[in-house]
Formats: C-alpha cells, structure tokens, sequence
C-alpha cells in the first residue's frame, strides 16, 4: 500500500521530522538546508559584513479569524518573528494569498487589513505578492505562504551548535495561548474561554536585546532563540537538546502557564508544552548573563514575563522534566498530531 501524507505530517512532530529527513533533505539537502534553522543566513557578495536572512512559511490556521488574532495578522508575525529569532531586522515581506472560491470578499479584505497593520506594528512593508483562486471544495476559504528577507549585523551569531552545558533556558512567557484561542472557536470544538492567542510581532523586542547585549561584554551571551509554534515549547526543546548534543532540563514548576489555559487543556486532552504559541520565544544563555538579560527583557512588553525554566546539562541530547511530583519525566516529539492546522 503506497504511504500517504496524513495531518500529522504537518504537526511539527516525529512526523514532521520524517518527511524532511526521507522526502526532503535527500533531494534538496544542502549546507544551509541541513541546519533547518528558522532562517537561512548567509553572506551577500559586495554586502558588507552582516549576512542575510531569508525565510518562508505557509498559514492554514482553522478558524482563519480567532481571538486575539487572524490568518492576515499571523502571516506576518509568524514571519518576522523567525528572523527576529534568527537575529535580523526585517527588511521585506512577500505574500501570496490561496483564495477558495466562494469566500466572502468582506472576510479576505479584514484579513488583509489586518496583515497591513501586523506590518506596520513590526516596521516592515510587503513588497510582492500573488494571488491564486481554486475551485470551491478545493481549499479551505483562505491559505497564505510568505516570505521575508532580513538583515543579521556583522558579529551576531545564533544557533542550537553555540548552546553549551550549564547555559540557563528561559521562556518570555505563559505558553499555549495561541493554540487554546483557536481551538476554542473550531467548529465542532467551541467553548466559552478568556483566553485570547498571543500573536504578534516580537523583531522589535528581540533586536533591542541583543543590541543591547552586544554592546559590552555581553556578546556571545545569548546562544540561541527559537519561536515555540507548531509543537510548541517541548518540541523546540527537544529539537535544541538534539542539536546541541546535550540534555536539557525543565522545572514544571517553572513553566508558565495560565490557569485558563491548564484548564482547557486538561478538558482537551491536551499538553500545554505542546500547544502552539506565536507570541514567545525560548531562550538559551550563558548562566553568567542570565540577570543581565531578565533585566533587558523586563523593560520590554513582550518580555515581562520571562523566567528562566531549567538549564543544560551534559548528556546525550535528550530533554527532561522535573515534575512538580518529585520525578524526572522524559519529554520527546510527539509521533501523531495533537492539533492540526493551529498555525
């Protein structure tokens, strides 16, 4: 029986990871491919000393429009914020919208309302785009793939390869908003909650701190980012422990997470560690720059709530949880699809 593409494989999961590693990476591997970064980076010829960034993504969320945000909204901060993990200013976005016959005009232009002012909040202009229509049945209303160029200054380098034992991990706040906020209003799904997704653009937090990290001696600091979407903060953690060939260790107790959303997640069936989030960002540093950078951070909106949740240590590239029982729990990619379409 010939293998088929199931939701699972767009999940973020083991699933996920299968089909780059057996689908993709054979056919278009490559250097910068390979690193499976939020972006590639890489030097321009007669560019400078900086590098560019240069990412895509494609948004399928169902509901399109849920609280706190919509698919025109996270198209552009799904997109500037894996440059902004990656260490570049945005320079540029493009957009190409899917249109499934039938859909409302009204429902395409607020999306694009929406989009137009998610890029003038993250100081960023989309400069080309297209436009496609299917036939109705074909598409589900409205899907939009992006792209975005950056720019990373010279000197500034992050990645899962400079994460280091005893580097501390922080999370820049309460997890799994995104994914209870949609749920909540799927068809089929829906129940009354306060919870609204925490969609938006992070570049501008995130630039100012590593500027100001890099200023002194705190260049280096700051090993590693990464925007827990698809799969969220276990998933990223589980990918990082694996690329940097070194345990990772969480206190639950630690981990931020809202009452409202511990709740609909329990009724779900549901792990908050693995519930998309658009508005966070995990963070590794140095142990020694850890104050220095709550400090950078709790000057800023998106930052306030940081904390730090656990730390790396030597081991073999596996992540693990303190529970808030007193046991060590070993946290892994999910190998089905816990909630498809969230992003």
């Amino acid at each position: 029986m010939a293998k088929l593409v199931r939701l699972a494989h767009g999940g973020g999961g083991q699933l996920t990871g299968d089909l780059i590693r057996d689908v993709f990476l054979p056919h278009l591997g490559n250097p910068l491919l390979a690193r499976l970064d939020d972006a590639a980076c890489f030097p321009l010829e007669g560019g400078g000393d900086g590098r560019l960034a240069f990412t895509t993504d494609a948004f399928v969320v169902s509901p399109p429009f849920f609280p706190g945000g919509d698919i025109g909204k996270l198209a552009v901060c799904g997109t500037v914020n894996d440059l902004g993990v990656s260490g570049a200013a945005p320079v540029a976005l493009s957009a190409s919208f899917i249109l499934e016959e039938g859909l409302a005009l009204d429902e395409l232009e607020a999306a694009v309302v929406s989009m137009a002012a998610a890029a003038r909040e993250a100081g960023v202009s989309v400069v080309t785009g297209d436009t496609k229509v299917v036939e109705r049945g074909k598409a589900d209303r409205l899907f939009i793939t992006t792209a975005g160029v950056g720019w990373v200054p010279a000197g500034r380098d992050l990645g899962v390869r400079r994460v280091r034992p005893g580097d501390a991990v922080l999370v820049s706040g309460p997890v799994g908003d995104h994914g209870i906020a949609v749920l909540s209003r799927r068809p089929g799904m829906e129940f009354v909650t306060t919870v609204k997704s925490d969609c938006r653009p992070l570049n501008g937090c995130l630039l100012r701190l590593l500027d100001r990290m890099e200023e002194g001696s705190g260049r280096g600091v700051i090993r590693f980012l990464r925007d827990p979407t698809r799969g969220g903060l276990a998933t990223v953690l589980v990918e990082a422990a694996a690329g940097a060939g070194a345990d990772i260790v969480i206190d639950e107790a630690a981990v931020p997470v809202r009452s409202e959303v511990r709740g609909a997640a329990e009724l779900l069936g549901l792990d908050p560690l693995y519930l998309a989030n658009e508005g966070k960002f995990v963070l590794v540093c140095a142990r020694e720059g850890v104050e220095e950078v709550l400090a950078c951070l709790r000057n800023e909106p998106d930052g306030r709530e940081a904390v730090v949740i656990g730390a790396v240590r030597e081991g073999r590239g596996r992540v693990y949880l303190q529970t808030t029982f007193g046991g060590k729990k070993l946290l892994d990619l999910l190998p089905g699809e816990e909630v498809p379409r969230i992003c």
